[in-house]
Parts: structure tokens; C-alpha cells; sequence
């Protein structure tokens, strides 16, 4: 019964894991990982091993049944998991893996520490001052990046000494690689170390990532020889920049200009805050995961990050911290001693803060579809509560409604009112307006008919008036639909705020300045669901008016018909290929014998195309 019940607490889990690319830990009930692996879909992966047919293995039976939590970490690629499951694996070591061995496991690329540096695949990293790249998950990959770097600049590939000693000596001669342009002859002197060494810039930077200067060295490049009639040549830098523009090699998983750090991210609620840590063992990361912290009622984020460092220190092997640790801020540094903090803002080491970011991010999502799952009332009272701080509201807005306009160049306008009880659609409650009093596209005096039409009928009706309205649009809409409240006298009792599309700027009345809510917050995705719902119930209505319009004056066209006929036609078929395809007593029956005639010799002239047939 106790296995069931892990295994379905187990399956709770995984049904809450993204499905994006990363590496999943599998833990023992002492804590310790007995298993790492990776995953192009992490919750495909996950759930596999919970099936009758995975559990046909009897290792992955004996493991299965030893698994007491799982932890993941997400990552941008497939290939970028590969490379983190072989440095998580080579750090801990856990039960149920193949151990790989040391570093010659994958690629690097480097750029020799010598004269007229050369650029080489290698399998071994030495201390001799040369710069590494990589590594890469495949020989394939890596191949591909020094062919377009080699393709790029003219690099030296021979082994010979060319100190500027062995050079002077004039002991050496071109070889075939200078003829056919893919050297320039720095071992006879006809390339200087100066330009090489401007090359061997540009490919560290391509290496690193960063394909800005070496794409304008091309451009230059290009241009100069069209602008000398030099086609030819001018295409062959054209490839170059497309192949350059398509070539991604960089990997923030491992980086071979970090050394030994710790990496922090906090993503902070009103009533909980998660923190992920990253290791970063030799360039790689060795270790992560996320942890979830309640803080006080007067805790700043500093003080959350501070305490959520110490506890998550005590969890690590020794109790140390790396001598240096990245963070989105700087906590209390004097409990930290020997530690020194860095909040990057560009480069590899804000990379590194970005991915934990995100992973704290997708933690956080994780623990709130729990909350959804497990417990709906809490879910909503603290979106609620999400949408009375950051709107400044009295109350939290359980009943909410929406106004939007619809109309195409002043045709056809309508107006939706779209209704949220805590938090969810109430499409019972839609409604849906005519424009009866605004001739034209005049979307303020439409805003202005509908809030006043549909506010006056629940005074009148003593119904139920919502805690917060929103109103799709900016100051012009906004104004004018609170002049209409104050009209009905209910100003005082009703928030209403206006969200325009473009950057969604969320409006108050009073205030000409718009208020720009956290993209990522859950009182913005709210406001944006129910204005999308809005228009999407709006445009819907309209195109069904538009096309009733277009059916109404197709029929009117035809003679004897007068407006009672064409509104029996429109009841009963509701479309003109039904009108077009009844029979000669369905019609008669409904319109009389003379005027179904009328109506079959029209539809036999003008047939379905819209073409009328010549006499």
C-alpha cells in the first residue's frame, strides 16, 4: 500500500514537469541521487518510467523502487542536456548510471598558445595557456564550426615553428594551402602576426558566441568587393554570412571561461519564494535544484536570498560555498566569509543567472499547478488577492467584466461584455450589444451606449454590479466610460480601468500616465485572458452581424420581396446556399407561390459564383 502510494505522489510530480528539453534526478530516501538523466521532453521521458513497459527491465524495476523524490533542471537544447547529464553524472556519481570517465569524453576546440596561434580539434585539456572552446556534444557538431571558421579566415593548419627567429632565417616555402587562398604565408613573411592575430580575435569571439564582429568584417568584406565589381568574390562573403547567421555553437550549460562558482536566482510571491542554486564545477554544471522558502510579512528580497543561501549551504557537501557565487542581488556578505558575490550583467556568468532564473521560474510554476490542483479555493483567493494589490483595488474583484467594440470601417458595430467569477469565465453571463445610438467608427460614445445600457439595466433590475470593470482601451475609452459612471452615480462603488493593447498599459481614471504591471505577473495574464476573451466574443458576433447584413441585402435585391419576406427567409434558412437549394413548396408555403417564383428565377440567373448569366 506504502508503494502505491509513492509511486502515485511520484506520478503527481511528473504530470507537473514542462516538456522542454533538461535533465531529471532520480533520489533515494536518503536523499542522495541515484540516477541522472536527460531528456528532449522532460515529462515524456519522466512518465516512461512509471509504465508496465519500462518496468519490463529489471534494473529499472530495482530503481524504480528505490525512487523517493526527482528533481530536473531545464535547458534551452536537446544537445545542451546531453552535456549536462555528462558533468552532473561525473560529479555525483549516482548508483544506477555508466560512470564516464574524465574529459576526453567529448570535443573541444583550441586555439594553440604560439606564434600565429593554429586552430585545432582536440579531446585534451592542458594547462599550456592555449584557449579552449566546448566542449561539443558530437564530433559532427564541432566539425562544422572549424569548417566555418576555417572558411571564414585563412589560418595556418601546418605544424611548423614560426617564431619570428625560424621565419627570418628564411628556411621555409609556401605550401599548396597558400596557393589554393586558404593561408596567406605568415612562414615566408607575407602575413605579418599583427593581422593574424586580428583574425584569431575575431574566431575567439565567434567561439564565444558572438558572431556581431566577425558577420561586419564579412559585410566590409562584401561590400568592398562589389563596389569593385568583384562578384564573385562578393557572393562567396555572402554564403559566409548566411552560414554565419544560422551557426549557433554556444552553450550556456558549460564555459570554458568559468572556473568554480555557485549560481543564485530568487523569484519571490506574496506568501512564498524559490530559490535554484547551480554548481559550476571546471566550466560545467555539476549540481542543481530549487528550493521553496515562506517568507515574513516584512522580509526584503535581500533578506530571502540571504537565508535561502544559508540553508541551501547546509545541504551541500562540507557545508562550503565556491569563492565565488553569482546573484540576482547582493545579500548580508559578512555570514558569508571568503565568499565573493557578483551580479553579472552581461557575458557568460548572466547566462548562467538567466538559466537559473528560469528554472526557478518553472519551479514556481510547478508548485502553483500543485496548489491548483490540490487546492482550487487557495489558488484563486491568492489570484485574486494578485489583482486587488497591483490594481489597488478595496476588495479582491471575484465578479469582473470586460467592454469591447467591434465594428469594420463603421459597419456593423457591436459591443461584447464578457463576465469572470473568481478568476474563470462565466459565459452564461455573456451579452452582447447593438450600437443603436452612434452612427460611424466612434469607438468613445460606443463605450459610452453600452457601459451606460448595460449598468443602468442593473440598477434597474437591483442586480448584482461587479467589484472591478476593464475596459479594452486607453485614456480616450476609459474617460469615457467613467463620465457614464459617475452619470448612474456608481463611480464610488465600482473600479474600472482601461487596458490598452500595444505595450498593455493599464490605465486609472484620474491619472494620465499609464501603469505598467510585471509581464510576468499572474494579475496582468489575467486582465490580458479576459480582454482577449472580450474581443474574441466581439469579433465573433460581428462577423455573424456582417454576414446576416450581406444575406438581408442580397434578398432585398430581389423584386416583390418586401422586408417581412426577407425576414421569413432569414428565420427559417439563416443562409443563402439554403435558400438557394429549397424546394419550390418550401418556399411557397413560407412566402407565397408568386414571390417563391421570383425568388428561384433570381438564384437561376445568379448563381452561386455571383456571375449573373446574360440574356
Amino acid at each position: 500500500m506504502a508503494d502505491s502510494k509513492r509511486i502515485a505522489e511520484l506520478k503527481e510530480k511528473v504530470a507537473l514537469l514542462p516538456e522542454s528539453p533538461g535533465i531529471y534526478q532520480f533520489l533515494g530516501a536518503d536523499g542522495r541521487v541515484i540516477y541522472v538523466g536527460k531528456a528532449k521532453n522532460l515529462k515524456r521521458r519522466v512518465y516512461s518510467y512509471f509504465t508496465s513497459k519500462a518496468n519490463e527491465s529489471a534494473k529499472v524495476r530495482v530503481m524504480v523502487s528505490r525512487i523517493a523524490d526527482l528533481r530536473h533542471t531545464v535547458v534551452a537544447t536537446e544537445n545542451e542536456a546531453f552535456l549536462l547529464e555528462n558533468s552532473m553524472i561525473k560529479s555525483l556519481q549516482p548508483r544506477y548510471n555508466i560512470l564516464l570517465k574524465d574529459d576526453k569524453t567529448y570535443p573541444w576546440i583550441v586555439i594553440r598558445n604560439e606564434p600565429f596561434p593554429r586552430v585545432q580539434s582536440t579531446r585534451r585539456r592542458e594547462r599550456d595557456g592555449s584557449r579552449y572552446f566546448g566542449p561539443y556534444a558530437s564530433v559532427y557538431i564541432q566539425k562544422t564550426v572549424l569548417d566555418l571558421v576555417r572558411s571564414i579566415h585563412s589560418l595556418r593548419t601546418c605544424s611548423l615553428n614560426l617564431s619570428p627567429e625560424a621565419i627570418a632565417k628564411g628556411k621555409y616555402s609556401v605550401c599548396l594551402e597558400y596557393h589554393i587562398g586558404n593561408c596567406k604565408g605568415p612562414c615566408v613573411g607575407l602575413q605579418s602576426e599583427t593581422e593574424y592575430r586580428e583574425g584569431i580575435e575575431l574566431v575567439t569571439s565567434l567561439l564565444r558566441g558572438d558572431t556581431r564582429e566577425t558577420t561586419e568584417y564579412l559585410r566590409a568584406k562584401m561590400v568592398g568587393a562589389a563596389a569593385e565589381m568583384r562578384f564573385e568574390e562578393a557572393a562567396v562573403y555572402k554564403k559566409r554570412i548566411e552560414a554565419l547567421a544560422a551557426y549557433q555553437s554556444k552553450s550556456v550549460v558549460v564555459s570554458n571561461t568559468l572556473t568554480n562558482l555557485d549560481v543564485f536566482s530568487l523569484v519571490v510571491d506574496d506568501d512564498a519564494a524559490y530559490c535554484n542554486f547551480m554548481r559550476i564545477a571546471d566550466g560545467a554544471v555539476v549540481n542543481s535544484f530549487t528550493v521553496e522558502l515562506k517568507p515574513g510579512l516584512e522580509d526584503r528580497p535581500q533578506d530571502i536570498l540571504t537565508y535561502a543561501i544559508s540553508r541551501i549551504a547546509e545541504q551541500l557537501p562540507g557545508g562550503r560555498l565556491s569563492r565565488e557565487a553569482i546573484v540576482p542581488l547582493l545579500p548580508a556578505q559578512e555570514l558569508f566569509e571568503g565568499v565573493t558575490f557578483t551580479v553579472p550583467q552581461r557575458g557568460d556568468k548572466l547566462h548562467l543567472l538567466e538559466l537559473s532564473e528560469r528554472n526557478s521560474r518553472l519551479y514556481r510554476l510547478e508548485k502553483l499547478k500543485q496548489i491548483e490542483i490540490k487546492d482550487p479555493e487557495r489558488h484563486t483567493n491568492r489570484i485574486l488577492a494578485a489583482l486587488q494589490k497591483e490594481l489597488h483595488l478595496s476588495v479582491p474583484p471575484r465578479h469582473i467584466e470586460c467592454f469591447d467594440n467591434s465594428n469594420l470601417q463603421g459597419t456593423n458595430p457591436v459591443a461584447s461584455c464578457v463576465v469572470f467569477r473568481d478568476a474563470k469565465p462565466a459565459r452564461k453571463e455573456y451579452r452582447h450589444f447593438n450600437i443603436k445610438t452612434v452612427v460611424g467608427a466612434n469607438d468613445f460614445a460606443s463605450m459610452e451606449e453600452v457601459i451606460g445600457r448595460r449598468y443602468r439595466r442593473l440598477l434597474d433590475e437591483d442586480a448584482e454590479l461587479p467589484q472591478l470593470i476593464v475596459v479594452d482601451g486607453g485614456k480616450g475609452q476609459l474617460r469615457f466610460a467613467y463620465e457614464t459612471l459617475l452619470r448612474l452615480g456608481i463611480a464610488d462603488r465600482v473600479a474600472i480601468v482601461g487596458l490598452a493593447k500595444r505595450i498593455e498599459e493599464v490605465y486609472f481614471p484620474h491619472d494620465s500616465t499609464p501603469y505598467y504591471l510585471d509581464r510576468n505577473s499572474e494579475a496582468l495574464k489575467v486582465l490580458m485572458h479576459i480582454r482577449d476573451e472580450a474581443h474574441r466574443f466581439g469579433i465573433t458576433f460581428h462577423r455573424k452581424k456582417r454576414s446576416l447584413a450581406f444575406i438581408k441585402s442580397e434578398l432585398e435585391s430581389i423584386p416583390t420581396l418586401g422586408n417581412r419576406s426577407v425576414e421569413k427567409l432569414l428565420q427559417r434558412f439563416r443562409t443563402l446556399s439554403r435558400i438557394r437549394t429549397a424546394s419550390e413548396t418550401e418556399l411557397s408555403e413560407l412566402i407565397g407561390r408568386q414571390r417563391a417564383a421570383e425568388v428561384i428565377r433570381y438564384f437561376r440567373e445568379v448563381p452561386a459564383d455571383g456571375t449573373k448569366e446574360g440574356k
